[in-house]
């Protein structure tokens, strides 16, 4: 056989390959290209390419349809036999899939679907590279350290299935974590931005920004832990929120296991989560956070179904005007709670319908409230309420009467998104923001700030 390496080439040829009653192929092209700097210079740099094929066979058997699922990497034509007999040798030896569904059909061929694979390289960073330089010199004058990077991926996928689906998805993603420290290390902050072609990244503001955090660390103040007035920008509010979402899944609300669960069964579906119009949504479309338009599974789980990929993706909203309006769901678990069929979607947005920036929030206190940085090692004490722990991180300044007069201590808290939204007095400009917990794996989010009255700071912590 003729050595093939076009990725819709590998995906028909996997196709005619298959002796089940069921075929998904999925191919992965992957390009990625970084930056990284230490001490305002440069370290690393590299570019790499990448392919994983994922190969999803299925079997109808008296009691119900089973899948198997392999997935390799590196895959060449004469890989593509092994691997498809695998996958069938897998459903074969499965028992019936509990997620089981007819694979999708029906859904409009991708024009692109047989063009080469997008990719990036250094290019990306023509105009972000020189600026960061820029901003080095300035550091270095102002006696102030650079530290982070910029990374860029630009992943191709391809999906192919036997009822006739040829699908095709591009999707950048880059990000840039920006750390300065003074030269004694006593002082850091952080500062991150999500983006999908660096054209959106300004590196001089992000100093400027970072900056006047240290120029607000000269002065160290100690506070005990307890409820403070809590400005909680737009990334923290991300990092929140996305675990919120991961936690929504209709199945483990009906049997009873979320804060999303009604005392009593049932769900919370229509109630009131925020007395402030707060909206969470997804939208494959939203400008400059586009996601895949369609489901793609690798692999079934509680929130997704290799049965369903292809599934044509909408706009959703998660919470509306303040009240719960949507649960995750496949179309199994639609089937099993009798809700509508709405899967995950790779971005989240919450509007409040605030039009004040972070910096007019500080302005706008009265009295003593605390603005963080951002926070981490974000963890789940208790699925029943999602009470979550984590700690504060690289700046937590002291807001007096609307101004910054000093850094205090880190913090561990202790909160519940869903309690957060209940508790919220106020919601500002929402904007694209990149989470910092979660970037490895969610980094398309656009969030206000939120104000919330009475933020539990449970201890005080030695973190940085």
């Amino acid at each position: 056989m003729s050595r093939v390496s076009k990725p819709y080439e590998i995906i028909e040829r996997a196709l005619e390959l298959s002796t089940t009653d069921g075929l998904v192929v999925i191919a992965d092209e992957h390009s990625s290209a970084n930056l990284r700097w230490a001490g305002n210079a440069l370290t690393t740099n590299g570019v790499t390419r990448g392919r994983t094929l994922t190969v999803i066979a299925t079997v109808d058997g008296a009691k119900g349809t089973a899948s198997g699922v392999v997935s390799r990497s590196a895959v060449t034509a004469d890989d593509l036999e092994p691997l498809v007999r695998a996958a069938e040798a897998a459903a074969r030896g499965a028992g019936p899939a509990e997620d089981a569904q007819p694979l999708v059909s029906g859904v409009p061929l991708s024009p692109d679907f047989t063009d080469a694979p997008a990719e990036t390289g250094s290019e990306v960073f023509a105009d972000f590279a020189p600026a960061l330089g820029d901003a080095f010199s300035r550091a270095r004058a102002g006696g102030r350290e650079l530290y982070g990077f910029a990374n860029h991926e630009l992943n191709s996928t391809y999906l192919g299935t036997s009822t006739g689906l040829r699908l095709r998805h591009d999707q950048p993603t880059g990000t840039l974590e920006l750390n300065a420290k003074s030269p004694d290390r006593t002082r850091s902050a952080w500062a991150g931005r999500s983006t999908r072609d660096f054209k959106d990244v300004d590196p001089a503001a992000l100093d400027a920004e970072l900056a006047q955090r240290l120029r607000w660390a000269e002065r160290r103040i100690e506070l005990p832990a307890g409820r403070y007035e809590t400005l909680l920008p737009p990334t923290a509010v991300a990092d929140l929120l996305i675990y919120q979402l991961w936690s929504s899944t209709a199945r483990d609300a009906v049997e009873g296991r979320t804060v999303f669960s009604k005392p009593g069964g049932g769900t919370r579906l229509g109630e009131t989560l925020a007395p402030l119009p707060l909206t969470l949504r997804s939208d494959p479309h939203a400008p400059g956070l586009e996601s895949s338009p369609f489901v793609i599974a690798h692999s079934s789980g509680d929130s997704g179904s290799v049965f369903d990929n292809g599934l044509p993706l909408a706009p959703t909203d998660w919470v509306r005007e303040g009240k719960l309006e949507r649960l995750t769901t496949t179309r199994h678990t639609a089937g099993l709670t009798g809700l509508p069929v709405s899967p995950a979607i790779d971005n989240l947005v919450l509007d409040g319908g605030g039009e004040r920036s972070l910096e007019e929030m500080v302005a706008a206190t009265t009295g003593r409230a605390l603005l963080l940085t951002c926070l981490w090692y974000i963890r789940e004490v208790d699925p029943a309420t999602l009470l979550l722990t984590g700690l504060t991180r690289d700046g937590v300044y002291l807001v007096e009467d609307g101004e910054v007069v000093g850094e205090v201590n880190n913090f561990r808290f202790n909160e519940s998104p869903v309690d957060l939204l209940s508790r919220a007095s106020e919601a500002g400009r929402t904007e694209k923001t990149l989470p910092r917990e979660w970037g490895d794996w969610f980094t398309r989010a656009s969030m206000p700030a939120l104000r919330i009255p009475d933020f539990n700071m449970s201890s005080v912590s030695q973190g940085v």
